[in-house]
């Protein structure tokens, strides 16, 4: 009896120091974390019910808090929590730091999910012992360096993903130094790829991506895994495919490979979806290919493959081809194209096809969209059998000389380009322009907008909905009015999440973004709750978890898919009859303390004002309206330093992200879970009080879509600081270099290009004052998560001068950009502002410095310049990307249009708003509309409220007003 006594004092004395050493590692490694849940009080985790805890005995084996805004780091404690089976900080941005190669001594764990966080530096070796680990999703992160070897060691894993980062080298493969990635033969999804665009959003990635199945291996059991959005290089090596492998989606896109397409890649005959576009891989289509019989879709556009083009007549099961921009032998269109029975999207862009267009090719059950610009096609089109499906046939910039159907009413159709637009009369015909009929396209119920639930009304529209982005790689459809695909989507979410016996009432998609570049579709998710007005923690937990952990099985035709979470949840929004009738009781109590309550209040208020006075200068800013000191700050908010301090992890070096002649910037995250970047000044650049409150008067009356967005300020403690919108994408020097890993074909750069200019022309002629911004350079134009243009800086210019039109103040020019009559005059006006821009115009097409050893952009240019010859002889100092392409039209205008905008006399320089007008017309000639939303490379819809819905080749109105209304318009 003794004995069992002593042997149960010593369990009870081990398990309680376990438990005590879990909570000493979990308080440590959450010590410097901020928006914690309210309810981690007191000293017992497990027993205390924290939110997000989860224990087994007294042990804390699971951490999972998505979407709960924390800030901080995953500091070396978190080897302490010795038990952890899941740990799940995803969508958290401001959670930042290293990931510590402790985490390798979880030797229990088997969930890691840090999706969407500020992770950076290299990925630890140490993952590789988590030999029970299952799920591992490091994607839309910083991180960087190799992909460890040791991931081959990672025998139990399912779903492996790491996209979305800044990850380089070569794809590791077993050899005599260690494992690779040809060891895991389980994996059913592969994924790499670089950022394209213009998600949240998302910005697109590619996956290894591996799905658990009952085969059986020896070792092996990978599942998925997402390697995507980073900087991959090298050979795909023909080891890396066998076939033991069970690969179903093999994306690779938009990285920097280079070599052939290993001809083993027909040997996985598992495999649905190949992505190889955007790369450089060379040489021919392997043949093997035609054995892939399970083949979905296919995706080899954009690289520099040549000989025959591959023949997919064996793949029946094809929905999507992409073959564009490659130097294929000329051939007459492929049989395949009009005889593969699931077919719904064509793109044949620039592939050297000639000859007739066979009437079969539009005849087929499931045809969409058929895109052949830039080839040799000739003779007549005819579409009389064409299927209702049939959504787009481009064909413009090729020789076809008739249009059987010209007499009917047919706009689905653009030849644009072609001789039969060239006849008289042609321009008015739907065919000869880009636009279409718009169509209407409505999911979900509208006007469903949570209003405050502050206050005494009853609404029954006050829910608050789980929010993020759905996003697929590989959509098998591309007629985008036709409804019954989200339709089906919706229902298919709202069943998983109904079948897991969640509080899910409804689902909503909305604003769909087609980025017709990569071929990714993405939509705004909200998952509304069922009669709550709020999820609680659990619930935004377990609705997060279903989708990025994959529990939803996406229909196929939008598999694979991607899930990017909201960052945040008001969980305090809740409104209720019982919290009115409530607040009814608690008014008549409180009637008898208000005159106390006032009291009290007034004389707070009469000594916080004295102390604001004393401690923030802009205090004694006037009020009255009638003055002209008022500040007008139209939504920029006044930030203390602490706040700020609080925000930026304490100004980290974690969180710089550039820096300047004004100062450091950094990265930081509002207590509402807004992104926002920092501009510390540095103390070289202070103003006076005057000259900065003068500036955020200035910034804070200047809206416009392509300028940079003031979200507030901070002067404080002797600081000052601006506070701007986050623009995610970073420069368009950042693009052209390579460092972003964004691609810009030439379509894109025009658009950049337009957008930049409008927000110019905005700041010259409507801003009031007039400002002209000084230091135009490709290094503060950025862009948005949709690649639009923001213009960035022009708070830190000088206010035009209207009775001289020029300022004399110090010059903030960057060399190379200046205006040389500058030099002679000191004086700077609109027209500098035009000359600097010409400059970034020449680096959008050479993607060169505007000085690079020595030379000088422009006279680099006039050297060679040759206007009787194609491209102007200027083969050599184009963008190679760009020449990729083809024939990129419009580009001697364009080159003409910055020419003029450097011209050595200010007096023949056009102004920004004529610049904008000839970007415009060079887009036309290229064949997009310039005023579309998402001019050729994207497509985009209002939401359900709209309603309506926006094509890439749809003649509509731009999103904002300032294509330069007759009207002056004032800023407000």
């Amino acid at each position: 009896m003794i004995l069992l006594l002593l042997l149960l004092f010593q369990f009870l004395f081990i398990a309680a120091h376990d438990s005590n050493q879990d909570f000493t590692a979990l308080s440590s490694l959450t010590e410097s974390w901020g928006n914690k849940p309210p309810n981690w009080v007191g000293t017992d985790p497990c027993g205390g019910g924290w939110d997000g805890i989860g224990c087994t005995k007294s042990r804390v084996t699971t951490i999972q808090l998505p979407s709960m805004n924390l800030t901080g780091r995953l500091t070396d404690d978190i080897g302490g929590l010795t038990e952890l089976g899941t740990l799940d900080l995803s969508y958290n941005k401001g959670m930042s730091g290293r990931i510590p190669p402790e985490i390798g001594n979880l030797r229990k764990l088997r969930t890691l999910s840090l999706v969407g966080c500020g992770f950076f530096g290299p990925i630890p070796d140490s993952l590789g012992a988590l030999n029970q680990l299952t799920f591992l999703a490091l994607n839309l992160n910083r991180l960087s360096g190799p992909i460890p070897r040791t991931f081959g060691n990672l025998s139990n894993v399912d779903w492996l993903d790491i996209s979305d980062n800044q990850i380089e080298g070569p794809i590791p493969i077993s050899d005599e130094q260690g494992p690779g990635l040809d060891m895991l033969l389980k994996t059913q999804h592969l994924y790499a790829y670089l950022p394209l665009s213009e998600f949240d959003f998302i910005i697109f990635c590619t996956q290894i991506r591996i799905n658990a199945t009952t085969r059986s291996s020896p070792m092996h059991k990978a599942a998925t895994s997402h390697f995507g959005n980073n900087h991959l290089s090298g050979q795909v090596q023909p080891k890396l495919f066998n076939s033991n492998m069970i690969l179903k989606h093999l994306l690779l896109d938009n990285n920097n490979l280079s070599g052939k397409i290993p001809d083993t890649i027909g040997l996985v005959k598992t495999l649905e979806v190949i992505r190889y576009n955007h790369n450089y891989m060379s040489g021919e289509v392997p043949s093997s290919i035609g054995n892939l019989t399970n083949l979905t879709d296919l995706y080899l556009g954009n690289n520099k493959l040549n000989g025959s083009m591959p023949d997919l007549t064996r793949l029946n099961s094809l929905a999507t081809v992409d073959l564009s921009n490659n130097s294929f032998n000329s051939s007459s269109i492929p049989s395949w194209a009009s005889s593969l029975p699931y077919l719904t999207t064509l793109t044949l862009e620039n592939t050297g096809l000639q000859g007739k267009i066979p009437t079969s090719l539009f005849s087929q059950p499931n045809i969409e969209t058929v895109i052949m610009r830039n080839n040799q096609l000739n003779g007549t089109l005819d579409v009389s059998n064409y299927k209702p499906n049939l959504a787009l046939v481009d064909l413009g910039a090729n020789k076809i000389t008739d249009f059987a159907q010209k007499g009917q009413k047919i706009t689905f159709v653009i030849l644009v380009g072609n001789p039969i637009c060239l006849e008289t009369g042609a321009d008015s015909k739907s065919y000869c322009t880009n636009s279409q009929n718009s169509i209407t396209y409505s999911t979900g119920p509208n006007n469903c907008i949570p209003p405050s639930c502050r206050s005494n009304k009853v609404s029954h529209k006050c829910v608050f909905p789980y929010t993020g982005i759905l996003t697929s790689k590989a959509p098998e459809f591309s007629n985008f009015g036709n409804e019954s695909y989200f339709s089906e989507l919706e229902n298919s979410l709202l069943a998983t999440f109904q079948n897991l016996h969640l509080p899910v009432d409804l689902v909503f998609l909305s604003n769909p973004f087609w980025d017709t570049f990569s071929g990714y579709l993405s939509l705004d998710l909200k998952v509304f709750p069922s009669q709550i007005d709020s999820f609680n923690r659990t619930g935004v937990v377990s609705i997060s978890s279903v989708l990025s952990n994959q529990i939803y099985k996406a229909p196929g035709f939008f598999t694979p898919y991607i899930f990017n979470g909201s960052s945040s949840y008001d969980f305090s929004a809740e409104c209720s009859s019982t919290k009115i009738h409530t607040g009814i009781i608690a008014g008549a109590v409180a009637t008898g303390v208000v005159i106390l309550v006032l009291s009290i209040t007034v004389i707070f208020l009469i000594r916080q004002k004295k102390r604001t006075k004393a401690f923030n200068p802009f205090a004694n800013w006037e009020q009255n309206n009638n003055s002209g000191n008022a500040p007008q700050l139209k939504g920029a908010r006044w930030f203390s330093f602490e706040e700020l301090k609080k925000y930026t992890n304490n100004f980290s070096d974690a969180n710089a992200i550039g820096a300047g002649g004004y100062g450091k910037v950094y990265q930081a995250v509002l207590s509402s879970g807004e992104l926002v970047a920092v501009k510390r000044a540095s103390q070289e650049s202070m103003q006076g009080a005057f000259e900065f409150k003068t500036e955020i008067e200035l910034l804070s009356r200047v809206h416009h879509k392509n300028l940079v967005g003031l979200v507030g300020f901070c002067y404080d403690k002797g600081e000052q600081m601006l506070v701007y919108e986050y623009v995610p994408n970073g420069t368009i020097m950042d693009s052209l270099s390579g460092k972003s890993g964004i691609r810009m074909n030439w379509i894109r750069r025009l658009k950049v290009a337009v957008g930049a200019a409008r927000g110019l022309a905005y700041l010259h002629e409507l801003a009031d004052p007039p400002i002209i911004h000084r230091d135009i350079k490709s290094s503060n134009i950025l862009l948005d998560d949709h690649l639009n243009a923001k213009v960035a800086d022009f708070g830190l210019s000088k206010l035009k001068d209207s009775d001289r039109g020029h300022i004399t103040t110090q010059v903030k020019g960057t060399m190379g950009y200046m205006d040389p009559e500058y030099y002679m005059t000191q004086q700077l006006t609109v027209k500098s502002d035009v000359y600097s821009f010409g400059i970034t115009m020449l680096e959008l097409v050479t993607a060169r410095k505007p000085i690079e050893q020595g030379k000088f952009i422009i006279r680099e240019v006039l050297r060679i310049m040759d206007r009787s010859k194609e491209l102007y002889n200027l083969h050599a100092l184009i963008d190679p990307m760009i020449k990729q392409e083809g024939n990129p039209k419009g580009l001697e205008k364009f080159v003409d249009l910055a020419l003029k905008c450097v011209n050595d006399h200010a007096e023949e320089r056009p102004t920004m708003a004529d610049v904008v007008k000839e970007i415009e017309n060079i887009l036309q000639l290229a064949g997009f509309n310039p005023n579309a939303e998402s001019t050729s490379t994207s497509e985009t819809y209002e939401n359900a409220s709209g309603g309506k819905i926006y094509h890439p080749y749809v003649d509509e109105d731009f999103a904002y007003t300032s294509v330069f209304p007759l009207v002056r318009v004032e800023p407000q």
